[in-house]
């Protein structure tokens, strides 16, 4: 009795401060996007400093990042098989990779960021406590759940996407608990500081009905395909990018292109995470290629060696794609808007529980059924394809898409 007591009590400490350290990073990467998002709207000129800002990123990861490279690749290796403890430098890197993104106008998100700080805290505590080093892979999961939870203010999905993110087979009830007990501490960390997640609504959702459902079930499709897209075209760019010999020129070279594209082009709504876009398109109609311009910058961006995530631009991908099939399906706008948030997110990432829980817990478990569905369906047609080119495949899924397609 005595050694379990002992045993919980030291869990406890690792859950505390886990959970306080990762709610309040989240809570200073968010504030700290919110100021680089408001200077470049502010200041046009940073854009035009794109390139520079691609430079110093670049120049920053070729020095400092020797040993952690991969970011959201190396942290699922990690947690498949546990090597060596992740250096607590990852944290600074990917902070400031992050922010000098959004400052300069990179088209990115900030669930990449928030993963990788978060696993990185979470295996840092080894440091510390010597008897946790056999217990790496709840550990990372716990950073990952925090991490996630902080930013984004949901919790049940924050602690199914640490798993989901390394494609767990096998769960242990034991770290299955301390793992959601640390997504609830991330996110009440960060609250506890003041920081505010963005609100989106669906003001009702539609009675269930055969037609509602095969009306979810065809948007579910079209969802899918875009997130097929999505991950086939940041792999291109990648692939594309990484035959430039040097490596720290690449994201400058992006960073010339997204400028070029700015210049002759009106972008400006789609650099950064474009959140006030997403939240328009809940009520009101958007440009109708919105939903390509933003796949195409994003892909660009992160393939060309930017930092950031993919979460915030896929969910802006599926909202404007869902405000375009309010033309032809016969759902609300804002339940097509909502459900195409979650479901590109959810495809693009193989992460298809978490994104569900996602749309529930900021929409309304009200609407889960359409959540769920509209996701397993574009999880299901996208093809064993993801945006994390190191994650193992679960399930061996058929896409119509993929028999078609002769994209790399």
């Amino acid at each position: 009795m005595k050694d379990n007591i002992i045993k919980i009590s030291q869990w406890v400490l690792l859950l505390l401060i886990i959970s306080f350290l990762a709610g309040s990073i989240s809570a200073l990467f968010l504030e700290s996007l919110t100021l680089a998002t408001a200077l470049r709207s502010n200041n046009p000129l940073f854009v035009y400093l794109l390139p520079l800002g691609g430079l110093l990123i670049g120049l920053l990861y070729y020095h400092g990042a020797k040993g952690v490279e991969g970011g959201n690749n190396y942290l699922i290796r990690e947690m498949h098989h546990p090597q060596k403890p992740i250096h607590w430098k990852i944290i600074p890197l990917v902070f400031i990779g992050t922010i000098a993104t959004h400052l300069f106008g990179g088209s990115a998100g900030r669930e990449g960021t928030a993963v990788q700080m978060g696993g990185a805290l979470g295996d840092g505590v080894s440091h510390f406590f010597g008897w946790t080093k056999k217990h790496r892979k709840r550990l990372l999961r716990m950073g990952v759940a925090a991490g996630f939870s902080g930013v984004f203010g949901t919790p049940l999905a924050g602690a199914v996407f640490a798993f989901e993110l390394a494609r767990d087979k096998k769960l242990k009830l034991k770290d299955s608990i301390w793992v959601l007990l640390s997504s609830f501490g991330g996110h009440f960390s960060c609250l506890l500081w003041g920081t505010h997640h963005t609100q989106y609504s669906i003001k009702s959702f539609p009675d269930i009905s055969v037609n509602t459902l095969l009306s979810t079930i065809l948007a579910g499709l079209v969802f899918g395909s875009a997130a097929f897209f999505f991950s086939k075209f940041k792999h291109l760019f990648t692939q594309l990018f990484s035959k430039v010999p040097i490596p720290y020129l690449r994201p400058m070279i992006g960073g010339f292109i997204l400028l070029v594209l700015y210049i002759f082009f009106d972008i400006n709504a789609y650099l950064g995470m474009g959140i006030s876009e997403i939240k328009s398109a809940f009520t009101q109609p958007m440009e109708k290629y919105s939903f390509f311009i933003k796949l195409m910058l994003t892909t660009l961006t992160l393939g060309a060696g930017f930092k950031g995530g993919e979460a915030t631009p896929l969910f802006f991908i599926g909202a404007m794609l869902g405000n375009l099939l309010f033309l032809i399906i016969p759902l609300p706008m804002d339940l097509l808007v909502g459900i195409g948030f979650i479901a590109v997110f959810g495809a693009a990432t193989n992460t298809p529980i978490a994104s569900t829980l996602i749309g529930a817990e900021l929409f309304g478990f009200s609407g889960i059924i359409y959540f769920g569905l509209a996701t397993a369906i574009a999880y299901l047609i996208s093809g064993n394809n993801s945006v994390y080119k190191d994650q193992q495949i679960m399930l061996k899924k058929t896409s119509l898409i993929k028999r078609k397609s002769s994209m790399p």
